[in-house]
């Protein structure tokens, strides 16, 4: 039996692996579940199946999870914890506000290419567990909204962005990812370039600009 973290006042979904072993143990069966939704829906995927792929026990499941239901919005959750540790990783010290902003469109574009069951994951939450979908993207927002404010306070981002502006660039993030990570085709910018214009609209606008 793997070792985990049994405290009566925390459910399944919640507990934390104390060893090497376990954690290693939760990671497969997380993986496993993200492919076995992506692949089959949440309504056909089953646990036995997603035990078979990630190469473990039937009963070390339940070790974690209590239900099919559990692992669904364990999932979520890690995969939304995910695109914000690709988002830090790849703002550097220092950064511009503005190149803060391209460096995280980049991180999302290149992690939602490498994870493309996220896409199909997040939008199966907004009908099988609603808390989570709406968790998901609100949580991005108010990250989103943190980086504006703090860019603002540097002087280098207008001082009344807000929820609003975060939500909208959020919504870009989200298609571009969509557009160009998911429905990737032959030809297509590379992430950098995607984010570079994307910063450049932010800098700029799209309104033409008076001449003389």
């Amino acid at each position: 039996m793997e070792e985990v973290g049994m405290d009566t006042a925390t459910s399944n979904a919640d507990r934390v692996p104390r060893t090497d072993r376990g954690r290693k143990t939760l990671r497969k069966l997380l993986d496993a579940a993200a492919r076995e939704f992506a692949e089959r829906g949440f309504h056909d995927a089953s646990i036995s199946a997603i035990t078979r792929r990630a190469g473990v026990a039937l009963g070390t499941f339940y070790t974690y999870y209590d239900s099919k239901d559990a692992i669904f919005r364990a999932l979520v959750r890690d995969m939304s914890e995910r695109v914000g540790s690709a988002a830090r990783d790849a703002v550097a010290p220092g950064m511009d506000a503005v190149e803060v902003e391209r460096a995280a469109l980049e991180a999302f574009l290149r992690f939602a290419a490498d994870n493309k069951a996220l896409y199909r994951i997040i939008d199966e939450a907004e009908f099988v567990d609603p808390e989570s979908y709406r968790d998901h993207y609100e949580t991005i927002g108010r990250r989103i909204e943190e980086r504006l404010r703090v860019g603002a306070a540097a002087g280098r981002l207008r001082p009344e962005l807000g929820a609003p502006e975060a939500w909208a660039l959020m919504g870009m993030n989200v298609f571009l990812g969509l557009r160009y990570a998911i429905w990737a085709r032959e030809g297509d910018p590379d992430p950098t370039a995607i984010a570079r214009a994307a910063n450049l609209m932010l800098e700029q606008g799209i309104a033409a600009r008076a001449k003389g």
